[in-house]
């Protein structure tokens, strides 16, 4: 990861590390990039040699801001921007893949406070930029920009009719949304439930797709004023929607994060149902339907050890990846794989999309219990949830004590202690010098006593900073 990008793009505090000055020149390479990079090398991206790209933004008040300053870099440099103004990043990533734009950008930190921001780039196929086009931006905002082995002091401007202009394009946001109405196979007729908006991109699409489809919408957090996006709502604070759908008597209620790409539920008692039993309840109803590719489900290393005992139990297989739905994505489109996702609530449903969509997932479970007759809490409830501890070490170098061998004999003994019942995961911090030390066993002592033992170890090895 470079120090401006990192597993979601290019996020920090809104002018402090995201400034305007960077947001206009990530547009500025981009436009350069997609247009007349390429159209150099003898591969015009349209008939008129411009690039494309589509924009969308999440609530926050620093997200206008960075959209003007993004489409002033692309203009100059040449490329037409067009605007979706505020909706989700799947829907950004559905217009790209739909109507042939040679890049997306979504403005929006997720699930961060509102003085976040960020900077997401999806290439053509929805999916996130390559790492190596990551870099060049980083090189560029650098002044360490080298191309064909030269040193590029600036990037080349548009003049006259070459000048890149600014299109209106809400048609695109209004085309996602009837694209998820004809997803559902079954109305939900009378069906209650509850959505949490997060005062987020899912407050101007979400309650408009469930009524369409027959539901009665009871909907909170949906009044978004440029700071309240994620405040004490969504996916991160769920204990909101838990007591909406216990006080109005819901069937399910479910809650999107600030750019509306990752959603976890809440069944009729007001259980929590993470996106492990989402995957695990959506991908046994794919599997009845004939719908799962080779019977696999997608999951990142952090997945509750709970989930692949359901799975196996179903007659299905798991692959894992590293943490971060951009592995989970690559993974599934390399396969052909038509589930996976994380713990966090990031889904991916492949069979409609290459990213993760709150929205379509709500739909997929409301579906799966519609089709099935059966409420939120029977689906999830077959799959039993390890406990979990997870606790960070602050250590001098991460790859040090990964490898130390003292650390690793006591990463094996509790994995011999643990059996069948529980497992061990050592992970380093992609972004903070640190190491995660994570237990999955029977009992919460277990998971304490083991993680406190590696943990133990590491500073008796003089690898901790603390």
């Amino acid at each position: 990861m470079g120090h401006y990008f990192g597993t979601d793009g290019f996020r920090g505090e809104a002018n402090v590390k995201l400034t305007a000055q960077k947001a206009f020149m990530v547009g500025r390479f981009i436009g350069w990039y997609y247009g007349q990079l390429k159209n150099e090398y003898g591969r015009p991206v349209h008939e008129d040699g411009r690039a494309r790209v589509v924009i969308g933004k999440d609530t926050r008040r620093s997200s206008y801001m960075l959209e003007d300053a993004l489409s002033c870099g692309l203009t100059s440099s040449g490329a037409d921007a067009y605007l979706l103004h505020v909706t989700t990043t799947p829907s950004v990533s559905y217009c790209c893949r739909t109507d042939h734009f040679d890049c997306g950008i979504m403005i929006s930190a997720s699930h961060n406070p509102f003085y976040d921001n960020g900077i997401k780039i999806m290439r053509a196929s929805g999916q996130k930029i390559e790492p190596e086009i990551e870099a060049k931006i980083e090189d560029y905002i650098d002044g360490k920009l080298v191309i064909d082995g030269k040193m590029v002091d600036d990037l080349p401007l548009a003049h006259r009719q070459q000048l890149g202009r600014t299109i209106d394009y809400s048609a695109g946001r209004n085309r996602y949304i009837g694209y998820l109405m004809t997803i559902p196979t079954r109305a939900f007729k009378n069906r209650r439930i509850g959505i949490d908006c997060a005062n987020g991109s899912a407050s101007s699409i979400a309650k408009s797709v469930f009524e369409a489809l027959g539901a009665q919408v009871y909907v909170i957090n949906n009044s978004p004023d440029g700071t309240n996006i994620n405040n004490g709502c969504g996916s991160t604070h769920i204990e909101a929607l838990r007591r909406h759908v216990i006080e109005n008597r819901l069937e399910a209620g479910f809650a999107y994060d600030g750019d509306a790409d990752r959603c976890l539920a809440v069944d009729e008692n007001g259980d929590v149902v993470s996106g492990d039993h989402i995957m695990f309840l959506c991908g046994k109803y794919l599997k009845e339907m004939g719908q799962l590719s080779d019977d696999v489900v997608v999951t990142t290393i952090m997945s509750n050890l709970g989930l692949y005992k359901a799975l196996e139990a179903a007659g299905m297989k798991s692959e894992k990846t590293d943490v971060g739905d951009k592995y989970v994505a690559e993974c599934m489109m390399k396969n052909g794989y038509d589930l996976g996702g994380e713990q966090s609530g990031h889904i991916i449903f492949g069979k409609y999309a290459t990213t993760g969509d709150g929205i379509l997932t709500s739909l997929m479970i409301m579906q799966a219990m519609t089709e099935k007759k059966a409420s939120l809490s029977g689906l999830a409830g077959e799959m039993k949830t390890y406990p979990q501890v997870l606790k960070n070490i602050v250590v001098m170098d991460k790859e040090a004590a990964l490898n130390n061998p003292q650390v690793r004999r006591a990463e094996e003994e509790v994995t011999k202690s643990l059996g069948s019942d529980g497992r061990i995961l050592l992970r380093a911090s992609g972004t903070e010098p640190k190491i995660r030390v994570m237990v999955e066993a029977l009992k919460d002592s277990d998971c304490e006593k083991y993680v406190d033992q590696v943990i133990d170890v590491i500073r008796a090895q003089g690898l901790a900073a603390e």
